[in-house]
């Protein structure tokens, strides 16, 4: 079975709703994964958008998933910490959790890439204050393999 990451929101390579950017409720969508790789013994999700104009920004990255958990809720708290052993990292923005695609109004078409690691780890050791970057960095260390979710928004 391949390793896949989906969405109830919305489709690979079409738009997010409005809802869960930040010209809506600014939380994060539902998604559901299946097919992870023999081994797997925890997930770290991220998203980035590789098209804004300082180089590639960081909405959202959740670490320490269980590798039992084949989804994540729609609207997750804005903490370091969730129940289950759940942890997320600062985004771009500065905040802990999820931030909503917001590219500059006028920069055109931007795309968000959904991440989802499958890790050969139960916990990446990573300091409380971690970025999304260092939670990508660390997750490519122990990665045994990647499902992707595209969503695409601009305003």
């Amino acid at each position: 079975m391949q390793f896949t990451l989906t969405s109830p929101a919305f489709d690979n390579r079409s738009d997010v709703p409005l809802r869960y950017t930040c010209s809506g409720e600014d939380i994060s969508p539902a998604l559901d994964w299946q097919g992870a790789p023999d081994g797997t013994r925890s997930f770290a999700l991220i998203c980035s958008d590789p098209d804004a104009p300082r180089g590639t920004f960081f909405h959202w990255a959740v670490y320490d998933i269980p590798a039992d958990r084949s989804s994540l809720p729609e609207a997750l708290e804005k903490s370091v910490t969730l129940p289950g052993g759940l942890s997320q990292a600062e985004n771009g923005f500065g905040r802990p959790g999820y931030g909503g695609p917001c590219p500059p109004k006028g920069h055109g078409l931007h795309h968000y890439h959904f991440r989802l690691h499958a890790l050969d780890t139960p916990r990446l050791v990573l300091a409380d204050t971690s970025r999304c970057e260092d939670v990508e960095a660390a997750a490519r260390r122990h990665s045994l393999g990647m499902a992707e979710l595209v969503g695409l928004f601009e305003r």
